[in-house]
């Protein structure tokens, strides 16, 4: 049976490019710079440094000096951890960074919108676009572009973001590298363990995960979109030697953190990949912000 390639990266090359890319967005509109959410997740973490790289690259010879500014935006939802995380993180970069609750933000929405406080799902997507909205007019206010942190699995793979929430930036940095090139990239740049390996969570739900509400983890999804952009079937995939093993190992270990089933065979779970990626084609066409273009191999 025929292998599925995953792509690779040389990091210093792709560093340069998406760098450039930024670079190119901010100028092209003359503005100051960049303006990002950071949650201390790696995601965000490595999009931030990247942009932070860049603009260091280029202030050291421009006439104007490009600035990164980091804003932290918590709700209830979010853990302490979680802004000491991302404070150290601008910490490290040496970035201006605001913090700023949301709370009062979404509760004021009860008046306009208090079904949306009647399930956890919908407020969670309602926490995501009061977010958004505090983003996007602190870029407006200063003449800054604003640059999102959605990787490939997420923004391409399953269309796992709010539309007009964490999806309604200006660019996508980081939206070329699959997770797991993005933990490669936060490794060459320097990141601990403790980043680049934390759990991922869009932080919208109490005790939410994105593997409790998946079933699987990005790894997974990075095999299976590669697999059919390949021209491999699902069928094919079900008894696949590098997916069988996988989809076999991920439904064990969510029975074992859970205590239940979220998928009664491989096949279900493949076909959950599958709805989930013609969402995500049907949410590119409502909103695709620009993505650089960058060089991966195949081996």
């Amino acid at each position: 049976m025929n292998r599925i390639k995953l792509p690779g990266m040389d990091c210093e090359k792709v560093c340069r490019q998406i760098g450039d890319f930024v670079i190119d967005a901010v100028l092209g509109i003359h503005y100051t710079g960049c303006v990002i959410g950071l949650s201390g997740g790696v995601d965000s973490s490595t999009a931030a440094a990247l942009i932070k790289r860049a603009f260091d690259r280029y202030n050291l010879q421009g006439a104007q000096k490009l600035e990164l500014v980091g804003y932290i935006l918590p709700s209830s939802i979010n853990r302490e951890d979680d802004i000491k995380d991302a404070e150290a993180i601008v910490k490290k970069l040496g970035i201006r960074h605001e913090i700023h609750s949301i709370e009062r933000l979404v509760e004021a929405c009860r008046t306009t919108n208090p079904e949306a406080f009647q399930d956890n799902y919908h407020k969670g997507n309602l926490i995501s676009r009061v977010r958004a909205n505090v983003l996007s007019t602190k870029a407006a206010t200063e003449k800054k572009i604003l640059a999102g942190t959605g990787n490939k699995d997420e923004d391409f793979g399953i269309g796992y973001y709010t539309l007009f929430g964490d999806g309604a930036v200006h660019i996508s940095p980081i939206g070329g590298l699959s997770k797991r090139l993005v933990r490669e990239m936060a490794l060459f740049l320097g990141f601990e363990a403790s980043t680049v390996y934390r759990r991922p969570t869009a932080g919208l739900e109490p005790g939410q995960s994105d593997f409790k509400d998946l079933g699987y983890d990005y790894d997974l999804v990075e095999l299976v979109t590669e697999a059919v952009q390949q021209g491999f079937s699902c069928k094919q995939l079900v008894t696949h030697e590098q997916v069988a093993p996988l989809i076999e190992q991920q439904m064990g270990q969510y029975r074992s953190v859970f205590g239940k089933t979220k998928f009664e065979s491989a096949e279900q779970l493949l076909d959950d990949i599958a709805r989930r990626h013609h969402i995500a084609r049907e949410k590119v066409k409502i909103i695709h912000p620009p993505t650089p273009k960058i060089t991966l191999f195949y081996q």
